[in-house]
């Protein structure tokens, strides 16, 4: 019993002490975006001083005639739609791995997992040389056709689907005269639903945070997602210190969709049902 309540202690402060680590970021971003641009500079990083977050917000939108809203605009249809739409196309292609039989099958699959290997800052070049090709260069499509394609989103999604949809079930529906199209929409995306938001999880967390391939892809501030939007204001903090209020208080509003997002989708996320059964 005694060291039951040691091993159980042990662990729990290694996650309070994990917690601390993950919101402490957090943490100080909060206390600066608070601060005037003399306090910010003149007091630790978290100390209260006067509460400024009104005015630094009032400054973030008249900087650039509202460029920032533009900014997260932008970040929201990259993020929201090629998440929506991404996730989408990998459920369908997890669930054709798992439950239909061709030649090459297994050779393709191994080709999707060693995408999950290759980082995506080494795509990104390559990527530039396709989309120049056809001529998407520096327009919206450029970012958010890329973000589409989630190999590891392909793989989660054929695990899922040996374990949530029986074939018996997808059996039923085609006696039933379902076709596959009608099977697949009807019967096996309801029973992955969990993996579908676990999927657009991932999938939004990872486009809503990409630089690199904006960086290569993008010349048009106005087609910026907020994380180069913000990179922009942060290579001119040295010789104008005022953007670093419209840096710290752009990065917090930045941070509220994926709260939101987490916070809204974890019960779909924990839950793992399914929407049939088997009798």
């Amino acid at each position: 019993m005694t060291s039951r309540l040691v091993s159980k202690g042990a662990v729990n402060v290694f996650l309070l002490i994990a917690a601390v680590y993950t919101l402490l970021p957090l943490t100080w971003l909060l206390f600066a975006s608070t601060k005037s641009l003399s306090d910010l500079y003149a007091t630790p990083g978290f100390a209260l001083s006067d509460f400024n977050l009104g005015a630094n917000l009032s400054v973030v939108a008249a900087e650039g005639d509202g460029i920032f809203f533009r900014w997260y605009v932008n970040s929201l249809l990259y993020a929201g739609g090629g998440a929506a739409l991404g996730a989408l196309i990998s459920v369908g292609c997890g669930y054709a791995f798992d439950k239909y039989d061709w030649r090459g099958k297994e050779r393709l699959f191994g080709l999707v997992l060693l995408g999950v290997l290759v980082p995506t800052t080494a795509t990104a070049i390559p990527l530039y040389l396709l989309v120049s090709k056809v001529g998407l260069v520096n327009t919206f499509w450029s970012v958010f056709i890329p973000a589409l394609v989630h190999p590891f989103g392909v793989y989660l999604a054929r695990v899922l689907s040996t374990g949530y949809v029986p074939g018996e079930v997808l059996e039923a529906a085609r006696s039933d005269g379902a076709g596959e199209i009608r099977t697949f929409f009807s019967v096996a995306l309801p029973m992955l639903r969990a993996a579908y938001v676990t999927i657009f999880l991932f999938q939004f967390t990872g486009i809503w945070n990409n630089f690199f391939l904006p960086l290569v892809m993008l010349s048009d501030q106005h087609l910026f997602p907020l994380s180069l939007g913000l990179y922009s204001w942060n290579t001119q903090v040295t010789a104008f210190p005022e953007y670093s209020t419209l840096v710290i208080t752009g990065s917090l509003l930045s941070v509220v969709p994926l709260l939101l997002v987490f916070v809204f989708l974890q019960r779909f996320w924990r839950a793992g049902m399914t929407a049939g059964s088997v009798k």
